[in-house]
């Protein structure tokens, strides 16, 4: 399967994930361990990845990084 970039970048939140976490107080590492715990594997490479716009964030990533973070989805999205 082919994922397209848009406009460049692999997605659309990584820059509303990262100012969430870091406004959270957590580390990368830290917000990997959330994101396990509620059954989406992922590393801290791969939190890096998507903050900086070059992995692919599936849907029910999004929407486990929604909870984990306290974000409403549409924020994520950059939607008010």
């Amino acid at each position: 399967m082919k994922i397209y970039n848009y406009d460049g970048k692999a997605n659309i939140v990584g820059p509303q994930i990262r100012a969430a976490r870091k406004s959270l107080k957590l580390s990368q590492d830290e917000l990997a361990a959330k994101m396990q715990l509620n059954n989406v594997e992922i590393s801290q490479k791969v939190i890096s990845r998507i903050e900086k716009q070059e992995r692919f964030v599936t849907d029910y990533e999004l929407l486990v990084f929604s909870r984990v973070l306290d974000i409403d989805i549409y924020k994520l999205l950059g939607k008010n």
